[in-house]
């Protein structure tokens, strides 16, 4: 059987907000080890890591990304707005997807990395047109409730031990 050509979507605030900011055992992924997971487990050809805006000061964190293998895109700001808001990168993710499917690109399926129920309608749709892989969720605890109809076959916890223990730093 040829290998999938799936799209990951990475909500990097969610991300990181799942995994380092919880007060209870905060750990750290290790990007390369992720990238090869999200490859291996799911069969990703590409994987766009979305985050809020550039910072200089975050310059490191940028090439760590890249070097595992992420395309990095970043949110488009207001130059007076940078730092007065949270770089929700949700739309940009939802339109980054539909835009994909308006233009009929090449690729069978999403996986998206995000607990936040705002994307709860892009989920249903893409299932809805066997589109949607499956969502890996930073962190149980803060997993949408509009989740919890979700079959079990289109979720999972990157909290899980099992999976934990291969992305872990």
């Amino acid at each position: 059987m040829e290998k999938e050509n799936n799209l990951a979507f990475i909500d990097g605030q969610n991300l990181y907000m799942g995994t380092r900011k919880i007060k209870e055992r905060p750990w750290k992924v290790n990007l390369k080890k992720f990238r090869i997971f999200l490859k291996d487990k799911y069969h990703i050809q590409t994987a766009y890591y979305f985050l809020g805006f550039v910072n200089e000061k975050n310059q490191d964190l940028y090439t760590e990304i890249q070097e595992a293998g992420f395309v990095l895109i970043f949110r488009e700001h207001n130059a007076a707005m940078i730092g007065k808001k949270k770089g929700n990168v949700d739309s940009d993710i939802v339109f980054s997807i539909m835009k994909k499917l308006y233009k009929k690109e090449v690729f069978e399926k999403v996986v998206l990395v995000s607990g936040d129920g705002d994307y709860k309608q892009l989920v249903d749709f893409l299932i809805e047109e066997k589109r949607f892989k499956k969502a890996l969720f930073p962190n149980r605890k803060f997993a949408s409730s509009l989740y919890k109809k979700l079959g079990s076959e289109f979720f999972d916890f990157l909290d899980s031990e099992a999976i934990k223990a291969k992305i872990m730093k």
